[in-house]
């Protein structure tokens, strides 16, 4: 048996599809695809990864520049932008848009789709949901839906008014919804209601919260997002409670803070303080961690009085109320 050994020669230069030439790069912002193509050249070169601050400072952008672009060829559907942790981190997979491109080779059948009544009345529903004709390409992964994701034509219109009632049209958007649907086991009709009846209740209380905070900005980034989706679902504190976490980072920063309130209140979660009246009793008794401090004596026997405590640094303060905050535990 031989061994055949192959000298490898790095690319000196980067394909580009001609599809993304032709039909995504004329509408798509030059920064957008600054960040495509030089991500591109990173995937073709076999780098092992590269971080925001890397191709910001390569390309003379903003670090949210870059990960807004990111997140554009996300929805675009040309990368798949896949989260590795909460840290900020993703896999980045570029999808190949031949396949991609032959792959509408399945439009050829909408012509014998249409001839049903049924299958012409959902699109045309559809199409009045949205206010605008469908395309093709529309048209084929809507009814792609009833075959590979079992939906009917009911609950694809359930579907698509959710969507539309969220102020979200757009067609990448849709199918992100569809996709999640299907992998949460939706399929009838009652259980797609009940499914909006919980992110409806979800989203009022998050606006509810948001008001509460100032806050009138309608977009959220995604970490807060998922703060807030933790203090109602996951902690299942009622809005009272965190209302109470908000007034007390209001009396102490004087402005909103998510982190700081998500401390106060992953505190409260942890010692299982669910109530106004819990928290109120908790905060009635003598804290263990002064006490502790205050009782504490060394090796001389001088033991330390409260006139000890007022002598300590603001930074010291800073580090007993995140460590009462529970903050160093959840870092």
């Amino acid at each position: 048996m031989s061994t055949f050994m192959l000298k490898n020669k790095q690319l000196d230069f980067t394909p580009v599809s001609n599809i993304f030439i032709e039909k995504y790069m004329p509408k798509a912002r030059g920064e957008f695809i600054k960040v495509y193509l030089l991500m591109l050249k990173y995937n073709t070169c076999g780098e092992m990864g590269v971080t925001s601050s890397i191709l910001a400072t390569s390309l003379n952008l903003l670090e949210s520049d870059v990960l807004n672009a990111l997140n554009y060829w996300n929805d675009e559907g040309l990368i798949k932008l896949i989260p590795i942790d909460k840290m900020g981190n993703f896999n980045i997979e570029f999808v190949d848009l031949v396949k991609e491109s032959k792959s509408q080779s399945k439009e050829i059948n909408l012509l014998q789709a249409l001839n049903k009544n049924s299958t012409k009345d959902m699109l045309n529903d559809i199409e009045r949901l949205l206010g605008r004709p469908l395309s093709p390409k529309e048209m084929t992964t809507y009814l792609s839906w009833q075959d590979d994701f079992n939906f009917s034509s009911e609950l694809i219109l359930i579907l698509f008014e959710y969507c539309v009632s969220r102020g979200k049209s757009d067609y990448r958007y849709i199918e992100k919804v569809a996709i999640a649907w299907k992998d949460m086991n939706i399929s009838t009709i009652e259980e797609a209601q009940n499914y909006i009846k919980r992110t409806e209740d979800k989203w009022i209380k998050i606006r509810h919260i948001l008001n509460y905070l100032g806050i009138k900005n309608p977009e959220l980034m995604k970490p807060q997002e998922d703060m807030l989706d933790k203090w109602i679902n996951d902690f299942n504190f009622p809005l009272d409670v965190i209302e109470k976490a908000c007034n007390i980072c209001f009396q102490r920063l004087n402005r909103a803070d998510f982190k700081y309130i998500d401390g106060i209140l992953s505190n409260w979660n942890k010692n299982n303080l669910k109530t106004i009246a819990a928290i109120e009793e908790k905060d009635s008794k003598p804290s263990t961690a002064i006490q502790g401090k205050g009782n504490y004596t060394s090796n001389n026997s001088k033991r330390f009085t409260g006139q000890n405590i007022n002598n300590k640094s603001s930074k010291d303060y800073d580090d007993l109320e995140k460590e009462l905050l529970g903050w160093y535990n959840n870092d």
